[in-house]
């Protein structure tokens, strides 16, 4: 009581082992699936490192050993103080001998737990080290023994930031604390003696460590050489990475999205299932190793709950694989390519400009913009003439799409992608035509949930945000919900892409897009072979896949069904193995009638459907009769050849024969006219052009235009040839 009475206020604020184990924070933050699996442990504290708290019980023994024998060799018998430890110290001071300090683990512990008893830098004054004693001498009375020691491992710095056993036994020995073998466990007793010693003096009293071991247990006296080079080894050790899991970018949306002003706590629970997560990640590094050779390194994942919106698995890079690991593929944007062809048919479908069985010419197109002309190009290089809307979306054929889009309008369609959350970054006119091929750029999370939108029958809701319980950390005001799309145009869109037989002149029938349930998936490839993708939904689930570099660099002769398509069967069989897939009931306002072609294109009579209202029976391709001169597709003949705007430049050294310029039109039953003069009649007409300002048009037999276009033809003067009669 003696220290008790010098100094009554000392240590009356340290706290209890049960207040200091609650007040433990690790600088690790674990981010959880929704069942608690951990999915991803990630550094958010940058001043100390520190790891889990560590119980004495799985601390290993000889670490238990190397710290009495370095520290407190009569910790178990002394009551905070050791008395004769401190006479020692007295008497060696007395007659400057150097003796070991007096200061015991329970002295040491109550200077990490109350900064009034730290050592500072210039030592401590008389009066601390009396109010360290009676701190101590409290601590005895209030602790056990081995929570006092407990403690003191988990709060003792050892190295430079690290702090607490775990964190030193996981950075420089890459284990636990329970696997530190004698040797290891003298390194980090020698450590607490001189944090930041160089290797050199830590190895050699690491040494005399083993040697006091050795001395109590009768041992041979270790050799000091292996010793020091072991310690200069581990002490450069760095095996406790900042972030270690399978959902490195998951994990920081998760920390970016957290209130700000609360404090961060060690578990996270998200919406994220780690099973689904694991295969993810598994499939996308698989097939990405299969295109070794060519050129492909990265990739993302996304996994979405139809209903809910909740995000079930986000693989935002192929990890080891990739040359930049830190990029989120699921938030970069990218070029969608033909993934935005359901959202224009699906509005070409609602303002009925288009039905399902609508013929659409898949031909060579030119196309005149305000800076120049545009000429799409299938993937193939092929045009397959004549073919419904269903095949042309299944199959993804370039050029109906552009056509489509001449329907629809490029600043409508424009409007009606920002319908579906895709807002893009430039005006309409900056992308013009080519919008229908995907010019614009995206990323893979609002793309997958513009999908997930025609799964909801077209009605677009923001995804939901990572935490499951919205009480644990509210998220930002997100916007409403609203309708995109009519659930007629989006039912249609669905069981187009879900269709096999549509898909094969392009896919085949073998194509790995089709799946054991009902499923609907699109894939895309941008320009150059830059990014490729395959997103699609089941009854519940949408996926979203992209595969490509991150650097921008094309792949060489990768599809969208040889990069992107594999992950997403993968990943859809996976959410599949156990639950059904049903195709979606048809909602109000479609009808399902027989329709027939002519039997000359791709298309055979089936069974179709259609907004309600808009249903035929007769589909012929134009010119295939004189009843089909394009009235049965509902769109009046075109000219096909050349495009409004062409300028010709005429050669005299060329002999005029080779110099014809072919006119073609989308109808046979039409004839030319230039200039208010008949040239001749039919689909196709070779004309010998004049120099001068020309117009060209299109009539029926009543001599009514049908389609006009005007052309400049500049050059030598050419002999003109009598026109053609009609």
């Amino acid at each position: 009581m003696l220290l008790g009475g010098l100094l009554p206020g000392a240590a009356q604020a340290l706290p209890s082992y049960r207040e200091v184990v609650a007040a433990h924070r690790p600088s690790e933050t674990l981010v959880l699936a929704h069942d608690g699996q951990v999915l991803q442990r990630v550094r958010t504290n940058r001043q100390v490192r520190q790891g889990d708290w560590v119980a004495l019980a799985d601390v290993s023994a000889a670490l238990r050993l190397a710290l009495l024998a370095s520290e407190d060799q009569r910790f178990y018998a002394h009551s905070g103080v050791d008395w004769q430890a401190v006479s020692a110290a007295a008497w060696g001071n007395v007659w400057h001998q150097k003796t070991r300090g007096a200061s015991t683990i329970t002295m040491q512990l109550a200077g990490l737990l109350d900064e009034d008893w730290r050592t500072p830098a210039g030592g401590r004054s008389l009066g601390q080290k009396l109010g360290q004693a009676v701190a101590a001498t409290r601590l005895e009375r209030s602790w056990r023994k081995d929570e006092i020691l407990e403690a003191y491992l988990n709060l003792v710095p050892f190295r430079g930031e690290l702090v607490g056993l775990d964190a030193l036994s996981r950075t420089l020995f890459g284990k636990a604390a329970h696997g530190l073998d004698a040797q290891e466990a003298a390194i980090a007793a020698a450590l607490i003696r001189g944090p930041n010693a160089k290797p050199g003096v830590v190895g050699q009293r690491a040494c005399g460590v083993l040697q006091s071991v050795a001395a109590v247990q009768q041992r041979p006296l270790p050799d000091c050489s292996a010793v020091r080079w072991r310690t200069e080894q581990v002490l450069g050790a760095r095996l406790w990475p900042a972030s270690a899991g399978i959902a490195p970018h998951w994990a920081q949306r998760v920390l970016a999205q957290w209130p700000s002003g609360q404090a961060l706590p060690g578990r996270i629970v998200t919406t994220l299932h780690a099973d689904v997560q694991r295969v993810a990640v598994d499939s996308l590094q698989r097939h990405l190793r299969e295109l070794q050779g060519r050129n492909a390194e990265d990739g993302a994942v996304l996994v979405l709950d139809n209903a809910s919106g909740q995000v079930l698995a986000w693989v935002g890079s192929s990890g080891s694989l990739s040359q930049a690991q830190e990029v989120d593929g699921v938030l970069a944007q990218r070029q969608p390519g033909s993934t935005l062809k359901p959202f224009l048919y699906a509005q070409a479908l609602q303002q009925r400009r288009l039905t399902a069985a609508s013929l659409i010419e898949d031909s060579s197109a030119h196309i005149n913009t305000g800076s120049g002309l545009y000429i799409p190009q299938n993937y193939d290089r092929r045009f397959k003439g004549w073919v419904s809307a269903r095949v042309a979306l299944a199959a993804s054929l370039n050029v109906p799409a552009v056509r489509t889009l001449t329907m629809v309008g490029v600043e409508d369609f424009y409007q009606q992608l920002a319908q579906f959350g895709l807002d893009l970054p430039q005006p309409a006119g900056y992308y013009g035509y080519s919008l229908a091929l995907g010019s614009s750029e995206v990323d893979l999370l609002r793309l997958a949930n513009a999908f997930r939108a025609l799964a909801n029958g077209g009605l677009w809701q923001p995804v939901a945000g990572p935490l499951p319980d919205a009480a644990q950390a509210p998220s930002p005001a997100l916007p409403p919900s609203h309708r995109a799309i009519g659930p007629q145009a989006a039912f249609i869109v669905g069981d187009i892409l879900a269709d096999s037989l549509a898909r094969a002149p392009t896919f085949g029938l073998d194509s790995v897009l089709t799946t054991r349930f009902w499923s609907a998936v699109k894939t895309g490839t941008s320009k150059d072979m830059r990014d490729n993708w395959a997103i699609g939904w089941s009854q519940r689930y949408t996926v979203g896949v992209w595969v490509g570099n991150a650097s921008g660099t094309a792949m060489h002769d990768v599809s969208g069904s040889s990069g992107a398509a594999p992950v997403w069967a993968d990943v859809m069989d996976y959410l599949h193995r156990q639950q059904p897939s049903r195709a979606p009931v048809p909602p109000p306002g479609v009808q399902q009638q027989w329709v027939r072609f002519d039997g000359q294109g791709l298309d055979a009579d089936r069974q179709e459907w259609f907004v309600t209202g808009s249903a035929q029976t007769d589909f012929v391709r134009a010119g295939a009769t004189e009843h089909g001169s394009g009235q049965a597709q509902g769109f009046a003949p075109r000219i096909l050849a050349p495009a409004s705007g062409t300028i010709l430049a005429l050669d005299p050294d060329i002999p005029p024969a080779q110099q014809r310029l072919w006119l073609r039109s989308s109808s046979s039953a039409v004839r030319w006219r230039l200039n208010g003069r008949i040239l001749g009649g039919g689909a196709q007409l070779a004309w010998l052009p004049m120099p001068g300002q020309h117009v060209l048009e299109i009539v029926d037999r009543q001599g009514r235009r049908l389609d006009a276009v005007t052309v400049q033809v500049r050059g030598a003067g050419l002999a003109a040839t009598a026109p053609r009669k009609p």
